[in-house]
């Protein structure tokens, strides 16, 4: 188990940085591709990097587990992203939408002895202070103005599928290969997206603007694989209560990037809400004397 020291070296502390990231790829990419449609380039884009890498440098493939290992990336791909970006795309506003996938870390802790793990009473307090912490740095950009059922329905399926495929990949196949598993995952994702979109969507309805290209780069380079990458470093080595606790630092990321990049306001009450988010985090991960 990590000590604290080790979730505040570069690792965790990269990570936080690219997921945070990916709201903000939603706020330049939306815009200009359905939201299936920009996920199956994003996935195809993947593979067509790591795939001949693979290929070339000959990386094991995790045999007898690659059924497990394409469950957990359908539940942590396909499903936590077609269920974020979709309910964005049906008028979810961003910051209810951080709230509610937020939960992750208290859904993950509820289930932990289902694959052997224990949550101390601290830890507890500390998942309660993220999560204070997170509603605090939102507060301000929740509204109910346009929310429909089925925005808050593809929500909440995101959230229940990435705690999921979180616990799942933590308890049936934490070991395996980064290159082929990811290019299994992205893969099994891409075959399941895809009917959905052919059916709901039309790729003539991709506009192939800058800021689009740059979005799904990004997307691509920095949080599919850069970001995948260090997750699934840190589900290998920690308990999924404290990899998913680095979440909580996620939604006062995005919104710091937000006010430098768009001038979005940040207030004082924001700012409370990262220290307490951060103090949260802190009492989870921290070891024991």
């Amino acid at each position: 188990m990590p000590k604290t020291a080790s979730f505040l070296s570069p690792i965790p502390l990269f990570f936080v940085f690219l997921w945070s990231t990916g709201f903000i790829v939603a706020k330049f990419g939306l815009p200009y591709a359905p939201p299936l449609s920009f996920l199956l380039l994003r996935f195809l884009g993947v593979l067509a990097i790591l795939l001949p890498l693979v290929l070339l440098m000959r990386a094991p493939w995790p045999t007898g587990k690659i059924k497990q290992v394409a469950l957990a990336g359908l539940l942590m791909q396909a499903g936590y992203l077609a269920g974020v970006w979709c309910a964005i795309k049906l008028g979810m506003p961003a910051g209810l939408t951080a709230l509610m996938v937020g939960m992750q870390p208290i859904l993950t802790a509820m289930a932990a002895p289902l694959i052997g793990e224990k949550v101390r009473p601290r830890q507890w307090l500390g998942l309660l202070f993220g999560l204070g912490g997170v509603a605090l740095v939102v507060y301000a950009k929740i509204t109910l103005v346009g929310l429909s059922w089925q925005a808050i329905a593809l929500c909440l399926f995101a959230l229940l599928s990435i705690t999921a495929g979180t616990m799942y990949q933590r308890r049936y196949c934490p070991q395996f290969d980064l290159r082929t598993g990811t290019v299994i995952q992205f893969a099994a994702s891409f075959v399941v997206i895809l009917p959905f979109a052919l059916y709901f969507e039309s790729f003539t309805d991709i506009q192939w603007t800058v800021r689009f290209v740059g979005a799904l780069a990004w997307s691509v380079l920095a949080l599919s694989i850069g970001a995948i990458f260090l997750l699934f470093a840190l589900i290998r080595r920690s308990d999924a209560t404290q990899v998913t606790s680095l979440l909580y630092l996620t939604p006062p990321t995005t919104a710091i990037m937000a006010w430098l990049m768009f001038g979005e306001a940040f207030s004082l009450l924001g700012a409370a809400g990262m220290a307490l988010a951060v103090l949260g985090v802190v009492f989870v991960v921290k070891q024991p004397r």
